[in-house]
């Protein structure tokens, strides 16, 4: 949450800013503002808005400064205004901050720095903090500051008698860092280095960055020097480009079979299942009989439908907990258990705090990201990264798709090295390999979609119903509307409606059924006419296979046939349009809907 940008050098700062920002901003999009230096003048211009409405502000500014830095800001302390947007300047320090400093109350009353606060969050208490121990030694001041916060942050601050100068230091919150020909940049993540690097390096935590014109150094809080470690960028501008899409979500949703296809290649050779490179061997596979298994929103869902996959496949107990949940319930874990983490930007705050409670523990642990040099990435005994390419759009889309490749993949490997011959794993890869193409044609069928769309946008509520894995897939379809459109939309297990959700259908109440398994096809039709008796208007996807055995009288969409523990393959992909078209329909922001942001790194 909340984006960061830092550049000196001799290009055009204000430019650079902007355009990097822009490339920021899904990661919050309440506030925004830079800040340039001149020679000892700071500029500094905010607004509580976009950074469409900031780069207005910015124009004709900024052109001749050597360094700066900006922000894009998601609200979690104090309100959207103009007064709590960054960058917040005290005496002759101007920082941006990302995260939350829990004790500021009690840093206030401390230090007796009331009168000096224009704002009503945590961030501006650490800029008039650092101003007060700046007596002109940078290293001094920020080491003295740090040591006084609790929480998480990244800060980024220029000190107006430094001109030129950045420095920056972090606890969790992320900080990327770059070079390049005209200068140097750090942002809070890899999507705003893309125009300009191919080599970065991630900052060390509780380590001082400074970077001016001619230098750039590390050192940690006792004044020893750090090499940084650098590693390449796997992706460029032209990743980020919407390549004709009017939104990312789209065009993440129509990358998603391409996106699988390269997620199946980097996880299965010769037929089977293959993590050997990973470092997952046979002793890996023998060795953990339980999966614990943490992670957040879409991941969690993603966490939930595999469950059925490791159990039914490989005979193995899985456990599925929110991350949120499990760093405070600290649920007992078998002494044979493996910790499986999962957050598409390696970065989530509860999913990374999950790992370090399991790694205290002694827990071997597995982080499944999409983000090289992440912190869950760098903080796990293994990693498996999802290969999905960037993912601009909040709602997440081809990322879960190669989560779930990837949870698949691992349930198979279990299952070849601890009880089967692999005969059958061979035969559902093969199977999976026709996902993406079945991906795509969804995809090309799209307006089948975007015309239900249309008949749905003004409801209020919308009810989901299925059984076994239709359950789960509905449990991440009910996300996506709730999250894209506003449209207030619940997955319920069918089989569960007596025990008190059919209370509330009523009479053309939209209930979307879903009915992708063919042994449920009785009970699921039971269900149905049971919310069909209340006047409930159903639209029903089944897998078009067994369509010609469903004779209810119901508005009826086919999901391409897979087997039925694939199935979630092809229909999911249908239940992210319809969310996609119903944000669409309703006029609301596709990219960046209201009170989220792309990643939590706050709790």
């Amino acid at each position: 949450m909340c984006g960061i940008i830092g550049y000196v050098g001799t290009g055009n700062t204000a430019d650079i800013l902007m355009r990097s920002l822009k490339l920021l901003e899904y990661r919050g999009y309440d506030s925004s503002g830079v800040a340039f230096c001149s020679g000892k003048s700071m500029e500094v211009f905010k607004c509580p808005d976009r950074v469409s409405v900031l780069e207005d502000l910015v124009k004709g500014h900024g052109e001749n400064a050597k360094s700066g830095i900006g922000h894009t800001r998601w609200a979690t302390h104090g309100s959207v205004s103009f007064k709590n947007s960054h960058p917040h300047q005290a005496g002759k320090v101007t920082l941006v901050h990302n995260g939350i400093i829990e004790n500021y109350k009690e840093l206030i009353q401390t230090y007796h720095i009331e009168n000096r606060l224009l704002s009503t969050g945590d961030s501006e208490v650490a800029a008039v903090l650092l101003d007060e121990h700046y007596k002109g030694d940078p290293y001094a001041a920020i080491s003295e500051t740090v040591e006084l916060l609790q929480g998480t942050y990244a800060l980024v601050m220029m000190f107006s008698d430094r001109p030129d100068e950045i420095y920056a230091i972090r606890k969790v919150s992320p900080i990327v860092v770059s070079e390049q020909e005209n200068g140097k940049l750090l942002a809070s993540d890899l999507n705003a280095l893309s125009t300009v690097c191919r080599e970065y390096f991630v900052l060390p935590e509780k380590t001082i960055l400074k970077m001016s014109l001619s230098e750039l150094s590390l050192k940690d809080l006792s004044g020893k020097d750090i090499k940084p470690e650098y590693e390449q960028m796997d992706f460029g501008f032209e990743d980020l480009d919407k390549k004709g899409h009017p939104f990312y979500m789209e065009k993440e949703i129509a990358e998603e079979g391409t996106a699988l296809r390269r997620c199946l290649a980097s996880y299965a050779a010769d037929g089977l299942p293959s993590f050997e490179d990973e470092g997952l061997d046979h002793g890996f596979f023998c060795r953990h009989k339980h999966i614990v298994i943490c992670a957040c929103g879409t991941s969690y869902h993603a966490g939930l439908l595999s469950k059925r996959i490791f159990e039914k496949y490989a005979g193995i107990s899985t456990e599925v907990y929110l991350s949120s949940e499990f760093i405070y319930e600290r649920p007992l874990m078998e002494e044979d258990s493996v910790l499986v983490v999962i957050s598409q930007s390696g970065e989530t705050i509860d999913t990374l705090e999950a790992l370090r409670c399991g790694r205290k523990e002694g827990k071997e642990s597995l982080a499944i990201v999409n983000v090289k040099g992440s912190s869950i990435a760098r903080e796990a005994d293994h990693v498996l990264y999802m290969e999905a390419g960037p993912e601009i759009a909040v709602a997440s889309t081809k990322a879960y798709t190669c989560q779930l490749a990837i949870l698949y993949l691992l349930a198979f490997a279990f299952a070849k090295e601890t009880k089967q011959d692999g005969e059958d794993i061979a035969k559902l890869i093969e199977e999976m390999r026709k996902a993406p193409d079945l991906i795509e044609a969804v995809y090309e069928e799209r307006e089948t979609y975007h015309d239900l769309a249309k008949r749905l946008k003004d409801q209020k509520s919308v009810f989901m119903i299925g059984r076994s894995l239709d359950y789960y897939i509905l449990m991440e379809a009910a996300l996506k509307m709730k999250e894209i459109s506003y449209i207030h939309c619940e997955a319920y297990a069918s089989g569960e409606l007596k025990h008190g959700p059919i209370a509330l259908i009523e009479k053309d109440t939209p209930v979307i059924a879903c009915l992708s398994q063919k042994d449920l096809l009785a009970k699921e039709s039971s269900n149905i006419k049971e919310v069909r008796a209340r006047g409930a208007k159903v639209f029903c996807f089944i897998k078009e296979s067994i369509r010609k055995d469903f004779v209810q009288k119901v508005e009826v969409f086919a999901l391409k046939d897979l087997p039925d523990d694939l199935m979630v393959f092809s229909a999911i992909p249908v239940f992210q349009l319809l969310a996609y078209y119903l944000a669409i329909e309703k006029g609301v922001s596709v990219d960046k809907p209201r009170n989220l942001a792309k990643v939590v790194t706050v709790e």
